[in-house]
C-alpha cells in the first residue's frame, strides 16, 4: 500500500461534521451528535491544526490560547486507521510553532491516553484542579 502525503494546516476551514467523524474514529469522548455545539467548539478556538490525507480530515488539534503565556490543548484526535503514524506528534509540533516558546502548552488527558503524552514531550504535573462540566 502506497503511503499518502499528509498535509497540515493552521487555522484552516474545518466543518463540524468532519471533526465529529475524526472524534468518533479516534475514540475521544466529545459531543459528536451535537453538531451545533461542535460548531461552537470550532468557532471559539483561537488555534486549530488539521491533518489531511487526500483532502480527508484525519487529525485535529484544537486550542484555546492567548499566544503569549498559556495554551490549552483541548482536543488532540487522529482517526484510528492513522494512529501510530506520527500525526499526533506532528499536530503538537505545529501547535508549539504557532504559540512560540514563551507560551506553556497545557492539556487534560483521558485516562487511556496517559502513556502517550510523555512520549510526545509533555511533563506530568500534579498541581492542577478542575471544575468539571455538567454535561
Amino acid at each position: 500500500m502506497k503511503q499518502q502525503k499528509i498535509s497540515y494546516e493552521v487555522n484552516g476551514t474545518i466543518n463540524p461534521e468532519d471533526m465529529a467523524d475524526v472524534f468518533r474514529s479516534s475514540g475521544i469522548r466529545r459531543p459528536v451528535n451535537d453538531l451545533e455545539r461542535m460548531g461552537r467548539m470550532l468557532e471559539e478556538a483561537q488555534l486549530t491544526v488539521s491533518a489531511r490525507v487526500g483532502g480527508e480530515l484525519v487529525g485535529i488539534a484544537r486550542c484555546l490560547t492567548d499566544f503569549s503565556y498559556a495554551c490549552y490543548l483541548s482536543d488532540l484526535a487522529v482517526k484510528k486507521e492513522h494512529q501510530s503514524s506520527g500525526i499526533g506528534k506532528e499536530l503538537i509540533e505545529h501547535v508549539k510553532q504557532a504559540i512560540g516558546p514563551q507560551t506553556a502548552l497545557i492539556l487534560l488527558s483521558a485516562p487511556e491516553a496517559m502513556d502517550y503524552y510523555p512520549k510526545a514531550g509533555f511533563e506530568k504535573v500534579e498541581n492542577g484542579f478542575i471544575v468539571k462540566r455538567e454535561f
